[in-house]
């Protein structure tokens, strides 16, 4: 049992902090794009959607030339000990960007969807902007962005290309669900790759079911 709930425990632990991240870093974007009025705009949306549409192996590899021993970054981080090439933390780096166009896209459509009157009345109210954000904005935009978060919970759970670049597949330590099923296929142990493909396929329905529940109409208009 161990070679299926450990890597489902990592997953879990990845998607969470993955999705968590997202949240933060999703939201903030979303809504200073939907409040930017430029033609570059729309030209960051599309830099910023690119993960969805990238190879993961090419994702992957970028986070290897970024944060390797003799990355970008991971020459500097080396310094100070830090080492997130084949670490979970690598893992949450790897799904925390293939799942951030999930809520982003989500998250802007739904502010884009918040009447401005709403806004300007709690202006005129004498609210500051940090208020009106908080107390009008995020509320009328929540379901949008659950909904959003849902989605990249699910992709977060099922990244294989770019987590297996960045965090190996080390049994009990970076092996994730979606890498055991592999290993799992590759070892031609087929009844513990039809159980965890069964439980990443349940959990990733249900997360999707309460997206569509949660997500307002327009949104799901937008949906393919």
């Amino acid at each position: 049992m161990g070679t299926l709930w450990l890597p489902l425990a990592l997953s879990l632990k990845v998607a969470l902090w993955a999705t968590a991240i997202n949240l933060v870093l999703g939201v903030a974007v979303a809504f200073g794009l939907s409040r930017w009025r430029s033609h570059a705009r729309e030209l960051v949306d599309s830099i910023l959607t690119l993960p969805l549409v990238l190879p993961p192996t090419v994702l992957g590899y970028y986070l290897l030339v970024l944060l390797g021993r003799r990355g970008v970054f991971g020459e500097w981080l080396d310094r100070f000990d830090i080492q997130l090439v084949f670490t979970w933390q690598g893992a949450v780096i790897a799904s925390t960007l293939v799942a951030f166009p999930l809520v982003q896209k989500a998250a802007r459509a739904a502010f884009e969807a918040v009447d401005p009157q709403l806004e300007d009345a709690a202006r005129v109210l004498g609210l500051r902007e940090a208020a009106v954000f908080f107390r009008v904005s995020l509320p009328l935009a929540a379901r949008g962005i659950i909904a959003g978060a849902l989605l990249a919970f699910a992709r977060a759970l099922g990244e294989f290309g770019a987590t297996l670049m960045i965090a190996g597949n080390l049994p009990g330590r970076t092996q994730t669900l979606s890498v055991a099923i592999y290993a799992a296929v590759q070892a031609g142990d087929d009844r513990t790759a039809g159980i965890m493909v069964a439980v990443t396929s349940v959990t990733c329905v249900v997360a999707l079911l309460l997206a569509g529940w949660l997500a307002p109409a327009h949104l799901r208009r937008m949906r393919p």
